[in-house]
């Protein structure tokens, strides 16, 4: 019997001339999903497995299917001739865009044989000529199959080897998943052996006297991430404890690329002696002479990654995406042990590297080095541990699967590196800190990083090419604005949250939006961002209430809070030149007038320019005359505020959608009302009917009422009501960052300069925890909600607030029950309804808010910092293509 031998995920692909019996042996020996066969895609493309004609369309279909397969990570067999180099040809290249290995299993039947089947099968209408010439293609063929790309040929020879054989499944290599650990994850130790010793030490593993092996008494294992060589005092030490341990089973590594140049060198390769190779040669050169063999012959059998833990973590040297996990090709190997990289060199001359990380949304934790950084950081479900001990830093483990980082300092500074490690890089963009849950920064080495203030170093990185004044790229003038900044998928650092991922199609969506709608993008410095009401409350006929707002705060660690009256209004940002000559030499727009008035999504306010000019001048009068251009020190202020009233704004929404439901439902529930009582006077028994009119015609009338209260007309300036909340920026600062309290401190001031004009916002402090002090917030908002009030916004009084859980969100809204009725319809608060609208899901809406907030700080900082106008419209433009990833617009 012959044994093929397969991985469990390849690609299969089965070559033979027709009537070999393919379609049998692969019946025998493959699921019926793993099978793909031509003259069923045939079939399905014409109805005729034997249309020729279809042959084109048909295998169109087949590599669909068989890419769709190995995409899903399934094992996928092509049941066709495949007797021809160029039938060949794209399914090779399936496997290696898939990163599988590809198997060809020949069979090798003789041509009488085949043309005998072929005969009994009507179906089968060729003559011998198609016989004897997929027999020469055959022939030609099986002496470059591995050539071609296969990485293993089975040639089964005969009908008797075809019907003996047995195909068997075995993983790959790499596929560890039945190993669960427990792990201790150890960072690039560059032949720091006192620092590994130690660290196992501290992991509780006993190290042996002779130092060649080291266990731990509860059975962990520890895994390596690569580079244990080179720049370090002791290589060949390091080396000999690692192979030990991995011959023992306690240890596993995985390569890095330090492990590969050094092997290459030690086999007489020509390579750059550079990056601490010197090192390790001169001291493996010390060793006896079989050790530096034995060496290499260990390190050229690491693998490029290992999967772990039924495929919960992964280990790779320089990380790997999600598409890579538990695959096979030289490219999964490459970014393995190399990452990827820009093609741009940084100012220390190294390689820019692509920060993968940002982008991953695998299942799998992904552990990994390569890159020094100052403290490791969790970035969507990744962790890179290589902390620099060889630079003086310090040399870090993750024990899985607590979580739980442990680390013990360098001794000295065995290798001064290219760039400093604390020093700000694109390179190490990768592990920019996005904080993870508290259980896993726990009191047994670093401290929970916290989001980008708490990163140390890890600053975002600057404009990209040589630095200028003020930031400026070499080249460019500081207002030029190129569509290549914006289209395409992009990744965006923040100061005050994680990196932000802009996917292509929003950003396709939001240049729509700008290019259309918006007003000019030099006045565009900031868009507000979204924010997440509360949690769904429990209490009955409601479905909001401060109760969940201050626990949601209390879970994250905010002490104190301020509740804001939340106008029900639309929003506006406001900014304000003291001279209309600012907007020229400021802001680069010449004859703008003194400002400009704007939506959330970019566009302008006002379609009249002289009614937005009047309010304008209305607001820098109130700036001038509460002294705020003085005490700021600024000559231009943005702020953030709602425009009231509603109707001034959202008078076609009312006229198209609110009023027409509200007249209807009223007409409609009136008339069914009449009708009912007329039958129950009659003695129907309609009365439960009669009871449900009534008491929808009233939550009818409700929403008619909910919706007017916030309509007034607006015949000119002196009716609208602007009541800012927050002052965003000036040319000094980015106000935004300062305390609540400060700012409505700041900007009472304006509704006592022109009361006309101006709506102070109310507010109440709010001790969390405190029981009393609760109560009476929540009091204040029944009676907010109870007066007609939209409802309140509860905020963290200092604005931002990171905590062990990540950052916390900058504001969570407290909607009243009846402006709620705008929301989800007249009845929402019968009891079935409520219960349906409970289930809603909040963690997109989340998730968005930060975000969003986090691109709108940035913005403001590289404003005020000078920096070029296409950083600051960068996050602008982030925001915007945000708003069109699909979230429930009632939230």
């Amino acid at each position: 019997m012959t044994v093929i031998k397969i991985p469990d995920l390849c690609l299969v692909v089965l070559v033979g001339v027709s009537g070999s019996g393919k379609s049998t042996f692969a019946a025998r020996q493959f699921r019926p999903t793993e099978v793909i066969s031509s003259d069923f895609c045939r079939a399905l493309v014409s109805d005729d497995q034997n249309d020729q004609s279809a042959t084109a369309d048909a295998f169109d279909v087949l590599h669909f299917i068989a890419g769709k397969r190995l995409a899903a990570g399934r094992l996928t067999v092509v049941d066709a001739t495949s007797v021809q180099p160029e039938a060949r040809r794209p399914l090779i290249a399936l496997a290696r865009q898939h990163h599988v290995l590809a198997v060809a299993i020949v069979l090798d039947v003789p041509e009488q044989i085949c043309a005998a089947r072929n005969a009994d099968r009507a179906d089968r209408a060729f003559g011998p000529h198609v016989l004897r010439r997929q027999s020469t293609q055959l022939r030609r063929s099986l002496r470059g199959l591995r050539r071609e790309g296969f990485h293993r040929v089975f040639m089964l020879t005969g009908t008797d080897e075809v019907a003996g054989a047995q195909v068997e499944r075995e993983p790959l290599w790499n596929d560890r998943r039945a190993d669960h650990g427990p792990f201790d994850i150890i960072g690039d130790v560059h032949g720091c052996f006192g620092e590994l010793a130690e660290l196992l030490a501290k992991l509780g593993y006993q190290v042996d006297a002779d130092r060649s092996s080291a266990r731990h008494p509860d059975g962990r294992k520890a895994i390596f991430v690569g580079d244990l060589v080179d720049r370090g005092p002791a290589t060949p030490a390091v080396l000999r404890l690692v192979m030990g341990m991995t011959a023992a089973g306690t240890g596993l590594s995985v390569a890095g690329n330090h492990e590969a140049k050094l092997i290459r060198a030690l086999r007489g390769r020509d390579v750059t002696v550079g990056h601490g190779l010197a090192e390790s040669l001169a001291q493996l050169a010390a060793e006896p002479a079989d050790f530096a063999e034995q060496a290499a012959d260990f390190m050229a059998g690491l693998l490029g990654h290992v999967v772990l833990d039924d495929g919960r973590l992964v280990v790779a040297h320089a990380g790997l995406p999600a598409a890579m996990h538990g695959r096979a090709s030289a490219a999964v190997r490459a970014f393995a042990l190399y990452g990827d990289t820009t093609g741009e060199t940084d100012e220390y001359g190294l390689p820019v590297r692509y920060p993968w990380a940002q982008d991953y949304r695998g299942s799998a934790m992904v552990v990994y080095g390569h890159t020094p950084v100052p403290e490791p950081g969790w970035v969507n479900g990744t962790i890179c541990i290589d902390t620099g001990c060889v630079f003086g830093g310090r040399l870090t483990a993750l024990r899985y699967p607590e979580r739980q980082l442990v680390w013990v300092p360098a001794r000295a500074v065995y290798y001064e590196p290219v760039r400093p490690l604390g020093a700000s890089s694109a390179a190490a963009s990768a592990a920019a800190v996005a904080a993870p849950p508290a259980a896993d920064f726990p009191a047994a080495g670093f401290p929970a990083p916290g989001i980008p203030q708490a990163a140390g170093s890890l600053a975002p990185p600057g404009p990209a090419g040589p630095p200028g004044p003020a930031g400026q790229a070499a080249g460019r003038q500081p207002a030029e604005l190129d569509i290549a900044d914006v289209i395409g998928k992009r990744i965006i650092e923040t100061r005050r949250g994680p990196a932000v991922t802009i996917r292509e199609e929003n950003a396709a969506a939001a240049l729509e939006l700008m290019s259309r709608f918006a007003i000019d993008p030099r006045w565009l410095i900031y868009l507000p961002p979204t924010m997440a009401p509360t949690a769904t409350s429990e209490l009955a006929g409601l479905l909001e209430h401060p109760r969940e707002a201050f626990g949601a705060y209390r879970a994250a660690g905010v002490a104190e809070v301020i509740c804001e009256e939340k106008h029900m209004g639309s929003r506006a940002v406001v900014l304000a030149c003291r001279d209309p000559a600012l907007a020229a030499s400021r802001f680069g727009i010449p004859d703008a007038g003194p400002g400009v008035i704007y939506t959330r999504t970019g566009r302008a306010f006002f379609p009249d320019p002289a009614t937005e000019r009047e309010l304008l001048d209305r607001v820098i009068g109130a700036v001038g005359a509460a002294g705020l251009w003085e005490q700021l020190q600024t000559d231009w202020l943005a702020l953030d505020c709602e425009l009231l009233p509603w109707s001034a704004k959202a008078g076609e929404l009312l006229r198209g959608q609110y009023a027409p439901v509200g007249a209807a439902a009223v007409a409609a529930l009136d008339a069914e009302s009449r009708v009912l009582a007329q039958a129950a006077g009659r003695g129907i028994g309609v009365s439960e009917q009669l009871a449900s009119a009534r008491d929808r015609r009233i939550l009818a009338g409700r929403f008619v009422d909910a919706y007017q209260r916030y309509c007034w007309p607006v015949n000119s300036v002196d009716d609208l009501k602007l009541a800012p909340f927050q002052i965003l920026a000036g040319e000094a600062a980015v106000h935004a960052l300062r305390p609540h309290r400060w700012h409505l401190d700041l900007l009472g001031r304006l509704a006592d300069s022109d009361p006309g004009t101006f709506r102070r916002t109310q507010s109440v402090p709010v001790t969390i925890g405190d029981t009393a002090s609760e109560a009476a917030a929540t009091a204040w908002w029944q009676e907010l909600t109870g007066a007609g009030g939209e409802g309140m916004v509860v905020k963290p009084a200092d604005v931002v607030h990171s905590g062990e859980k990540g950052l916390a969100q900058p504001g969570i809204k407290c909607r009243g029950p009846e402006y709620l009725r705008i929301i989800y319809g007249p009845e929402y608060t019968l009891e079935p309804n409520l219960v349906r609208l409970r289930s809603r899901g909040l963690g997109h809406k989340r998730s968005l808010a930060l975000r969003e907030f986090a691109l709108g700080m940035e913005a403001l900082e590289r404003l005020v910092a000078a920096e070029p106008l296409y950083r600051v419209h960068e996050c602008v433009f982030g925001v915007l293509a945000l708003e069109s990833e699909p979230v429930d617009p009632r939230l």
